[in-house]
Order: C-alpha cells, then structure tokens, then sequence
C-alpha cells in the first residue's frame, strides 16, 4: 500500500488533540510495573510500541517475549526482567536482532544479572534468568544511546545497594536521561549527578500521598516536529497544537527554539501551542542533535525543502535505528536533487539544489519517522508518494488522520 498525498491551497489551518509520548508512558510503565503503590497512567500513547509494552507488562507468565521491531520496549524490558524471578527469552522483529544490545547487558551483568545471547553475541534474542540485584557501579561511554541508561535507572529501586553510573567521555542524549530522572521524583526515587556520573541510593517507588492521585502523560514533542515541519513549509500556517506543556519533560520540546530559523513562532497557550509563520533566515543552518536525535530526520528534510545550506553533528545514535537513518535520509533527498554527503559517524552536511526535483515516490524503510519526515513535501511538490505509510503506527497512529485535518488530501494507491 502507498499513499498519494497532496494539498490544495497550501494554506494551513486547524486543531490537532496531539498524541500522548511515547517515551513518557514506556517509563511510566516501568514505574507502575515496579512501583510499591498501585496509580492509574492516563493519556497513555497509543503508539505501537507503547501497546507492545503494555501488553506484555499486563500479561503475566509469558516466558518468550517478541517486542516486534520496538527498540526501546527490547532494552527496558531486559533490564526489568533482570530483576524479576523467572526465566525468560527476549526477542524481536530481524532488524531488532541486528540493533546491537551488548552495552546494556555487559552494565546489568555488572550488576548481577545472568543474561545469556541466543544467537549473535552482542545481538537479541537474550535469554534472561531473573533475579534479586545486587546493584553497585557500572562504567559507560557517555555517547551510547540514552536508552541503555535509562533502562538501568528505571530498575535502581530494584537493586540492594543501589546504582551508580560512572561515564567516560562527553555524555550526549542527556535531556532523555533527565526526563527519566524526573519520572523517578515523581514516584520519590531521587538520583544525582555528580560531574560525569548518577548515582540512586537504595530507595523505594511510592506516588504521592493524594488518593486520587493519577500520572497525566504529556503530548509528544517529536510528533509536534512533523506540525512544525508543515508550518514551515505552508504559504500560510496558523496551527493549534493540544496535549503540550511548558516547561516540558521531553528534550524534544526545543523542536520549538529550532524552527524559529525556518520562520515559525510558538506560542504557548493554555493545555498547548499555536504555531503561525514569519520570516525565514535564509543563511546557513547548523546544529547538534546530540540531545534530540529523534527530531534529526524532520529538520534535515526542512532544510532542503527550504534550500537551506546545513551543516548536521551528533548524528551516531541514527546509525543503529528502525534502519541506517543517515543513508535512508541520503538516498530520499537525492531524489530531491538535494546531496547530503555523510563527514563521519556523528555528522553530514546538506547541499540543496537551486532547483529542487519532484521525488518519484519516498522509501520509508520500515521506518516510522521516514514516513512522517517526508510527507510534509506535498506542500512542495504535488503530490509526494509515501511508501508502506501504515508504519507510522509505531509512534503516531493517528497522522494521517491529523493531515486531513489540515487539509492534505490523502489517496490511497
């Protein structure tokens, strides 16, 4: 299935009730599963992923576990296993058994675990024989993926004596680690940085006091980069955005701070933001997406839609994704007329054409964020063909849904 997308007047207007985080209720699950006191999660993501975890966490018993191709639900559920008594076999989709997971269980068998790969070392399936944690100090890179660390800091409440984390060299992805941090204050579970490490003294979830106490997830910032990207490529935008907060937990959330360069301006209204334009900068665009790799794909897409000379760092996360991240955006702008020339691991620099080409159709390779990142193109060239677009499901079922109320005409073909 493919999607034919196209918008008539290239003028945006409308309300979008923005889909629940994903990385938000994937922690808040953990939490509940782990928590001491029962507490209701609402506004939960209907994300794919999200569902996955859920389904899993509320099916007691399951002794082979296949989390599909969710990367995250494969790294928090290894650690949480870890902790739980029980033998269990952790598998996924055939790109998640090529996503290497060897940082992870090299740090929990640190702690005490005994996890076992069933295949390529290094690689899913694991094999997971849970059990009470001894805890202690574990060593990382502080450029591996914000993932593994959040997984280990999720199940500290779990471990006797407690977790420290020390890292070697520049730690990146640290607003995703803060969020998760701030989760754990919230059900009272206290970490602190010290320099370049965390530490989680031996504590306990517990919610708060207030009977009627529920955990409200926030809408999700990297699914508001795809209404950013339309602002920015609309005639005329004037978009209300619902489920938003400020200040936000989600990294994110400077989504809103970006795009100011490609002439949108955020305000904040209450339960949301209103997104209308203004001028563009039409020099050079560069930026580092250490801390906010998922929003890399949305901006890298702007730029060239925008003809925007760009230069691209703290891009190595996106090596490892749904797919190559840095070779699927390459290959997609070529089409364009755009070259993306790749410096090194971490970083790439985008070169528009003064005239951009119609693309004949665009590749998502199972890729989520590929889908969402392009279709905004249909302001540009119309219409855009979107291949396999059913993938959004992922994270953000309701999109297509969300772009005919903006007025994009969507056909199936």
């Amino acid at each position: 299935m493919n999607y034919r997308i196209s918008h008539p007047s290239k003028k945006i207007t409308g309300t979008i009730e923005l889909t629940a985080s994903k990385s938000e209720s994937n922690r808040a699950l953990i939490i509940q599963a782990l928590c001491e006191d029962e507490f209701e999660i609402r506004n939960i993501a209907s994300a794919q992923d999200t569902q996955t975890l859920q389904d899993i966490l509320y099916t007691p018993g399951m002794q082979t576990i296949d989390v599909g191709p969710a990367g995250t639900v494969m790294r928090f559920l290894t650690a949480y296993y870890a902790t739980k008594p029980g033998t269990r076999i952790i598998t996924g989709s055939e790109r998640m058994k090529q996503r290497p997971i060897g940082i992870l269980v090299d740090a929990l068998r640190q702690l005490g675990a005994n996890i076992t790969y069933m295949g390529k070392e290094g690689f899913p399936p694991l094999k997971v024989e849970g059990k009470t944690l001894k805890g202690g100090e574990v060593e990382m890179d502080g450029n591996v993926s914000s993932q593994f660390i959040s997984a280990l800091l999720l199940i500290s409440p779990a471990l006797q004596n407690g977790l420290v984390i020390k890292f070697r060299g520049e730690v990146t992805s640290r607003p995703y680690i803060n969020m998760t941090l701030k989760m754990l204050e919230e059900f009272r579970v206290y970490g602190v940085w010290h320099g370049n490490a965390i530490s989680v003294s031996k504590q306990s979830y517990h919610k708060k006091s207030d009977d009627e106490y529920v955990y409200n997830v926030e809408g999700d910032w990297s699914s508001a980069s795809y209404l950013y990207e339309i602002a920015a490529l609309a005639e005329e935008a004037d978009i209300t955005i619902k489920g938003l907060k400020n200040p936000s937990l989600q990294g994110d959330a400077i989504i809103a701070d970006v795009f100011t360069f490609f002439g949108v301006r955020t305000e904040f209204i209450p339960d949301g933001i209103r997104l209308t334009k203004m001028r563009v900068k039409d020099e050079h665009f560069g930026f580092d997406f250490s801390d906010c790799p998922d929003i890399a794909q949305t901006v890298a897409v702007t730029t060239a839609a925008l003809q925007i000379p760009s230069f691209f760092n703290g891009l190595h996360t996106l090596r490892i994704k749904e797919t190559d991240r840095v070779v699927a955006l390459q290959n997609e702008l070529k089409k364009m007329g755009v070259e993306l020339e790749i410096r090194n691991d971490k970083a790439v620099k985008i070169m528009p054409s003064p005239v951009l080409n119609a693309p004949s159709s665009i590749h998502t390779y199972d890729d989520h964020r590929m889908a969402m990142a392009f279709a905004p193109l249909a302001l540009k060239f119309d219409p855009v063909l979107i291949e396999h677009p059913e993938i959004v499901k992922k994270s953000y079922p309701g999109y297509w849904n969300d772009l005919k109320k903006l007025g994009f005409v969507i056909e199936e073909v």
